[in-house]
């Protein structure tokens, strides 16, 4: 069973002694990883603590439901907290400490007084829409990093914005951390699993993976267009619009639906030329956000054309 910790102090206590094995007895290091969550945790959160085992010695699972990023109107009160039961999945994948603090250990004020901000790529996708979102995403995410001091951490790529954005904060602030990005894992049917699934009705449910069949369609038609050349760039804001409607006609509101490069750049930067010559590939991301009932839903699909 994992060891919990609600105190920043006990946790760096804990595991200093790795730390000291790792300065002390170089050849006998012991890596540290950090599974950052808020909880009610699913199989895609297990499979997380899985890769991280992959990568280190010491897996430590956060679960904190983080108030800096959730914005007015949203469901910071009422989203599930489940300690206990997510204690009890964590044993069966092997994770070794739980840090579980409560609001006034993460904030001594707040708001916090320092703001750790991510700049243009924010103001895009999910930013346009959770105006601040990402602040509080930077903020903890920072904090974590400096309480467990970690040397590898792992997040799901279902939230590909976060992932570019974390990737971009490890890379600014000098952490000498890994950041690895893990594929999304999905039910059965499609639907990428999130813990504000369970906010889906039966019949929601029912509907839900028509998201990624859809992005999958867009998805494939995409790699058609662009490897017989035909349209390039001009011919995508058409396969959007159709998407678009399909989605909505499913009874999805969409937030957005929109085609990236892999670095969330805009896709004017990729010469569709390239994409069948001289052994070169471009790489597109279709990125989605949308609600179905009181869920609302992320899912990405990547479109490799060689």
């Amino acid at each position: 069973m994992p060891i919990i910790y609600q105190q920043i102090s006990e946790l760096r206590a804990a595991l200093q002694p790795y730390r000291g094995q790792r300065n002390d007895k170089p050849d006998n290091a012991q890596r540290i990883a950090l599974v950052p969550t808020m909880g009610n945790l699913h199989e895609g959160h297990l499979e997380l603590v899985s890769i991280a085992k992959q990568y280190a010695d010491i897996v430590v699972v956060s679960i904190f439901v983080n108030p800096t990023q959730f914005g007015e109107g949203e469901d910071f009160d009422s989203y599930p907290r489940t300690l206990d039961e997510d204690v009890a999945k964590l044993a069966t994948v092997g994770a070794d400490y739980v840090f579980a603090p409560n609001v006034d250990e993460m904030y001594p004020v707040l708001p916090p007084s320092t703001s750790v901000l991510a700049g243009a790529i924010t103001n895009q996708l999910c930013g346009q829409s959770r105006l601040g979102h990402f602040d509080g995403v930077g903020i903890v995410v920072s904090k974590l990093f400096n309480i467990v001091q970690p040397d590898v951490a792992v997040f799901g790529q279902k939230d590909y914005q976060q992932l570019a954005i974390i990737k971009q904060l490890v890379r600014d602030l000098s952490y000498p951390i890994e950041i690895v990005g893990a594929p999304i894992v999905r039910a059965a049917d499609g639907l990428a699993l999130s813990s504000r699934n369970q906010y889906l009705s039966a019949a929601e449910r029912k509907t839900a993976p028509v998201l990624h069949m859809e992005l999958q369609r867009l998805a494939q038609k995409l790699a058609q267009q662009l490897t017989c050349n035909k349209q390039g760039m001009q011919g995508f804001d058409v396969l959007l619009a159709e998407t678009h409607q399909r989605i909505s006609d499913a009874g999805f509101n969409i937030d957005y639906l929109e085609i990236k490069t892999d670095q969330l750049g805009t896709i004017d930067t990729i010469d569709s030329s390239e994409a069948n010559g001289n052994g070169k590939s471009s790489h597109l991301m279709i990125l989605v956000a949308a609600w179905l009932g009181r869920a609302r839903l992320l899912d990405n699909q990547l479109v490799t054309v060689h």
